[in-house]
């Protein structure tokens, strides 16, 4: 059966009636996967060999030490980006099929997911080296199903706590502490880490306690979907109560007052815009990996950094506009809608959270002033400039988004376009090009001023550069419509 299903989703990938753009991001894909295993893989040679022969320790134990930090980024990843694959399965229930056999499978089809099985790339590389080098083939397969089956567990550990925000968000400030309480050598985590996982390979016969933990958790997943399996309960869209709200200021400026409300609005209620806020804010400390890293602190790095610690909510919504508004994008266009002020409401709550974040980051101003007025640049050509050429590119965006669920999915084929892609050179490379050669060539005060005159050039541009961008609008107004009724 489990293959049956594998040949009818073959069979729907090749009759969609985007079978050129699926087919294009199944390549890129591919592509992205086939560069990861690659780079795993020589990460594993590269680990094993230097520990080896530079620090002259047990590669096992060293890298058992540090399995819990790669254990939790892989739980985070598969929390953020994982998700079920529910919708597939939809048309089956109402067959004669064993429930039991959907969702068996559904549990199974995780596990061909990506982000389930790369790291088993490291691990089995790892384990194919170190047998290559003398360790005992019972230990090393005790300790490669030990700790690859710790790493499977997370599979399920998504499925249980994927909707609830509140043990994500217990979870997350709980990694943080013990990251915190690790990196001031309160607590030896790592040294905890080591003993942990190494045991697998001092006692292989203790991987039947992952074995158990394996099923077990299989088990309780399964159970735990079975109870909701069905099309009006676990697979159906969760709805809530509606609540009246209103911003009453917002109205006296017109018909874009009207439009902010309603996105202030949607960014309050729904999972996917809440997701956005909270992205945007952690943008803010982006600006911290300069101090990690001596690749961020050239020029143009720094530049790169300003862009994204001011323009974080700016990147994460435009480029989504109007694809936030896809459900009931249709029935807007059947309605005297002005197109200029809808875009402009977004163009002008963009920027207010640019200013904003233009504020907040005075913190980097600690570090040095000079860091600080690039930030401020960076703000400036953010508002005057990359806030239209994101909406620009919001027009090439064709991908329909649920707004009361989890955005989880890279590249979604509607997204994928050359257009969007070719007006990234004015979003990043040209100031971070122009900062670089001007500081290079004069100093950093003539960096900032000059990426603070194009930034003013835009905005006061902006009327002209809108009538081209609300010209594209209406030139993807059909296409668009289109790929928000296609549901496949």
């Amino acid at each position: 059966m489990f293959l049956k299903f594998l040949r009818l989703e073959f069979k729907s990938f090749f009759r969609g009636s985007s079978l050129g753009i699926n087919l294009a991001m199944k390549i890129l894909r591919f592509i992205g996967i086939l560069y990861f295993m690659l780079c795993l893989a020589g990460g594993a040679f590269a680990a094993f060999y230097y520990i080896q022969e530079e620090m002259h320790q047990d590669p096992l134990k060293i890298v058992s030490k540090f399995l819990i930090i790669l254990w939790a980024v892989d739980l985070i990843l598969k929390y953020l980006w994982q998700e079920m694959p529910t919708q597939n399965i939809k048309p089956f229930l109402t067959l004669n099929i064993p429930k039991k056999t959907l969702v068996n499978y559904m549990l199974s089809k995780t596990f061909l997911s990506a982000f389930s099985w790369l790291n088993s790339i490291f691990f089995i590389t790892f384990s194919g080296i170190a047998l290559f080098n003398g360790y005992s083939f019972v230990s090393i397969l005790g300790w490669f199903i030990g700790v690859s089956l710790l790493f499977y567990l997370n599979n399920f550990i998504n499925i249980l706590f994927n909707d609830k925000e509140i043990v994500a968000i217990v979870v997350g400030c709980v990694f943080a502490a013990v990251a915190g309480l690790t990196y001031y050598n309160i607590l030896p985590t790592l040294s905890y880490s080591q003993v942990f996982f190494y045991v697998f390979f001092d006692k292989p016969y203790l991987a039947l306690i992952s074995v158990a933990l394996f099923s077990a958790l299989w088990w309780i997943c399964f159970k735990h979907i079975q109870k909701v399996f069905y099309l009006d309960e676990g697979l159906e869209a969760k709805k809530a109560v509606g609540k009246t709200e209103n911003i009453a200021f917002l109205n006296k400026y017109g018909a874009i007052g009207t439009f902010i409300n309603n996105d202030i609005k949607m960014l309050r209620r729904n999972k996917v815009t809440k997701g956005i806020l909270l992205g945007s804010f952690m943008f803010l400390f982006y600006g911290m990996l300069m101090f990690t890293s001596s690749i961020y602190k050239t020029p143009a790095m720094i530049m790169f950094m300003g862009l994204f610690v001011t323009g974080g909510f700016q990147f994460m919504f435009g480029q989504r506009v109007p694809a936030f508004d896809s459900s009931y994008y249709p029935l807007m266009m059947t309605l005297n809608v002005p197109y200029k002020e809808y875009l402009k409401a977004k163009w002008w709550l963009m920027n207010i959270v640019t200013a904003a974040s233009m504020v907040i980051a005075a913190c980097y101003a600690y570090f040095g002033w000079e860091m600080y007025v690039t930030f401020l640049a960076a703000g400036i050509y953010n508002i005057g400039v990359n806030s239209q050429f994101t909406l620009w590119s919001g027009a090439f965006n064709k991908t329909q988004i649920d707004l009361n669920a989890k955005e989880k999915r890279f590249g979604q084929k509607n997204s994928f376009n050359m257009k969007s892609l070719l007006l990234l050179i004015p979003k990043m490379f040209v100031p971070m090009v122009v900062f670089a050669l001007m500081q290079h060539f004069f100093n950093i005060t003539a960096g900032v001023i000059s990426i603070a005159i194009l930034g003013s050039i835009g905005f006061l541009l902006r009327e002209k550069i809108f009538d081209i961008i609300v010209k594209h609008y209406k030139v993807e107004k059909y296409s668009t419509l289109e790929a928000f009724k296609n549901k496949d």
